[in-house]
């Protein structure tokens, strides 16, 4: 279940900030609002953000745009906002006043493609959230109920070019998650078959053409090129573009470096990684551990520094979101030095440890292929 679930929240928690094809995208600038507001965020420039945000809400009042712009602040102000009961019950309610104004809006259970996409929205996230806090049956409520307004989105690709992004992660994940989990493939009979090929060809022209779906776009196939191609140059491209255009985004820096580091770019990737290491709050600190681990093992080609780091990278709390596959590579790592220093045991106890956690598919290879 825990599985299934999250293959239905994957699509949704990425769509909260793209308007529907309606009336906000008919007016420029409104338009154009949207997508200040959208680039503040990102760039973790809050206050700016509610300039434009303002503005929306004064033009189109109790809009559903509104409440998910607010929604989204209320993401990236206080990530993983899961660990905050506080901000996590306003997320919720948030999200519930954008359902409530769907409905007075558009009618309950319209098919207008505006009180679609909205709908997806806000159920999407609602289920990721309640995911997250473990209550998995109203998760699989609102997943299922976001999936059918996703299903609903699909017919839009030819409509707008922000639909680009939305069919091509639909296109790419279904083929690959049943491939990851196949206990989940006879759940998946009725859902709509992909294209992983196509999927990744949309979702690259969505970094091209979208403009409010841009860096989602960027992110997301930069995460499917680390994860599941095992292709990280082609992520470098991505995430450096969006580390420029979101300089103060720390996310988008952590990422990049990960990129970096993955495709052998050291010496960028170490300019970087200074930047990263005065982010001393959250889950950045195991990230730039690990970092500095593969940069003493890789690069600097000393164990005994690396291996500290790496011992440092494991006794530092992660998030199952966002930095966990940072202590599978910390144990790949320490592991490659166990057998280097012909400690044969430890390393394959190590790559069990790697095991117990990995999620990219090259570090899954690597630890299984040890013998």
């Amino acid at each position: 279940m825990q599985n299934t679930l999250r293959f239905l929240f994957f699509f949704t928690l990425i769509f909260c900030s793209i308007p529907a094809p309606a009336q906000l995208l008919n007016d420029p600038a409104s338009l154009k609002n949207v997508q200040n507001s959208l680039d503040k965020i990102y760039n973790y420039e809050f206050d700016e953000a509610q300039v434009f945000m303002d503005q929306v809400d004064k033009k189109y009042p109790n809009h559903p745009v509104s409440y998910i712009l607010d929604s989204f602040v209320l993401f990236w102000k206080h990530l993983p906002i899961k660990d905050n009961p506080a901000k996590s019950k306003e997320y919720i309610h948030k999200l519930d006043q954008c359902l409530d104004a769907i409905n007075k809006k558009f009618g309950k259970n319209s098919l207008d493609p505006e009180a679609v996409f909205y709908t997806m929205v806000a159920r999407g996230y609602m289920a990721m959230m309640y995911n997250y806090k473990g209550e998995m049956m109203n998760a699989a409520g609102e997943g299922k109920k976001a999936y059918n307004a996703f299903v609903e989105g699909l017919k839009l690709i030819n409509k707008n070019p922000e639909f680009y992004f939305t069919s091509g992660m639909y296109n790419y994940y279904v083929e690959v998650y049943p491939e990851e989990h196949p206990i989940v493939k006879p759940l998946l009979v009725f859902f709509k078959s992909g294209d992983k090929a196509l999927g990744l060809k949309q979702i690259d022209n969505a970094t091209k053409v979208g403009t409010i779906t841009r860096a989602e776009a960027n992110f997301y196939i930069s995460h499917i090129y680390l994860k599941y191609e095992s292709r990280p140059e082609k992520a470098v491209f991505y995430m450096d573009k969006l580390a420029g255009l979101y300089p103060r985004n720390p996310v988008f820096l952590m990422k990049n470096i990960e990129s970096l580091l993955l495709s052998g770019k050291y010496d960028q990737a170490g300019k970087e990684l200074t930047s990263l290491k005065k982010v001393n709050h959250g889950f950045y600190p195991v990230a730039w551990r690990t970092f500095q681990g593969l940069m003493d093992e890789k690069h600097e080609k000393n164990d005994a520094s690396a291996q500290r780091e790496y011992l440092l990278a494991l006794k530092t709390p992660h998030d199952d979101q966002y930095t966990k596959e940072y202590h599978a590579m910390a144990y790949a790592g320490l592991a490659r030095i166990s057998a280097r220093a012909g400690n044969k045991g430890k390393a394959k106890d190590y790559y069990k440890k790697c095991l117990g956690k990995a999620e990219y598919r090259s570090v899954i290879k690597e630890a299984k292929a040890y013998k």
